[in-house]
């Protein structure tokens, strides 16, 4: 059996560290007149402020609401606490009850809160689902904005086998300083570097940032098929071979054709786990949480991409990005 990656910091008490947008998620089920209502356009990312965010809320007064803490480093980290591994999460949540709700369900979710506070409004996303299962966001990032390099705390982070950061991080000038900080002290310290790409209209934007923390910091790199398009101008197989060159683990997901993983020249093809698709929300960093458990205790790549297919099909089974029970990887091989 071919292992996966040596983890180096083999007595780090956590398993993986995540740095992420702290955000309320509000997932709420509509149809496509309402979405249209709202004035939002299908399966894109709105970026709105605090007035537009209170206006969206108020037009859905009275329709069920699920509210869980999110965003995208921190689904994986509670991802990884479901499947029983370790984690901590490090973010930045405003001065209100939204903040502090944020932090309560994250230490109850079963991962360690390093979350700072300030004075403007808790991030959140409004996720509109509509009955194609398809996704529309409307985010306001509020005090997620206000992340910087004093509030990375590095001897967590030296303390931890991997750290998982998500790219959004990487365009605000001051969240991609917190980050360089976070990544100069990973390297120092034998922790495994893991970059989530995002989004591919991102990835347009800030291409060469990308290019240059692949190429300079990242242990392993995760995209989807239309972000790995964007990031080398390939289809999934081309492009996993070149991310695969910057990186010791590359990994491009392809919906429901499963995922393809490259690592040490070695080429793994991962089904997916079929199952009734409720929404989409929460997959990708489900699989990641998948993934990165399986990599924190040494699995082969194939298990740890097959863990990572099963824990994403659970999540999408249901309504919130976050599973809320525990899976048992012992059973995955």
């Amino acid at each position: 059996m071919i292992q996966a990656m040596k983890i180096m910091n083999t007595n780090a008490e956590f398993d993986v560290i995540g740095m992420g947008s702290a955000l309320l998620d509000f997932t709420v089920m509509v149809n496509d007149e309402e979405l249209a209502l709202l004035g939002l356009r299908k399966g894109e990312m709105l970026l709105v402020d605090s007035d537009r965010s209170r206006e969206i809320l108020a037009g859905l007064a009275g329709k069920p609401m699920d509210v869980t803490p999110g965003g995208s480093s921190a689904n994986t980290l509670a991802g990884i606490s479901v499947l029983g591994g370790k984690g901590i999460f490090l973010g930045k949540v405003g001065n209100d009850s939204h903040g502090d709700r944020y932090i309560q369900d994250t230490e109850r979710s079963g991962v360690k809160a390093e979350i700072g506070r300030h004075d403007s409004m808790t991030g959140h996303a409004i996720t509109f689902i509509t009955p194609d299962s398809e996704r529309t966001f409307a985010t306001h990032l509020g005090a997620a904005l206000q992340l910087n390099r004093d509030d990375v705390n590095h001897s967590h982070i030296s303390n931890s086998k991997i750290i998982h950061i998500e790219g959004y991080l990487f365009e605000p000038p001051g969240l991609r300083e917190a980050c360089m900080a976070a990544l100069e002290t990973a390297r120092k310290n034998g922790v495994l570097v893991s970059i989530d790409l995002s989004d591919p209209g991102l990835i347009g934007r800030i291409r060469p940032v990308f290019e240059q923390v692949v190429r300079e910091y990242a242990n392993i790199v995760f995209v989807n098929d239309e972000e790995a398009r964007a990031f080398t101008g390939k289809e999934p197989r081309g492009a996993l071979e070149e991310i695969a060159r910057l990186c010791d683990f590359a990994v491009v997901k392809i919906g429901s054709e499963g995922s393809i993983i490259e690592t040490g020249g070695e080429l793994y093809t991962i089904p997916v786990c079929r199952t009734d698709l409720v929404n989409t929300n929460g997959a990708g960093d489900m699989y990641a949480a998948g993934v990165l458990y399986g990599l924190a205790r040494g699995f082969s790549p194939e298990r740890c991409g097959r863990i990572g297919s099963y824990a994403a099909s659970r999540v999408v089974s249901q309504v919130g990005a976050r599973f809320p029970g525990k899976i048992s990887a012992a059973d995955i091989e």
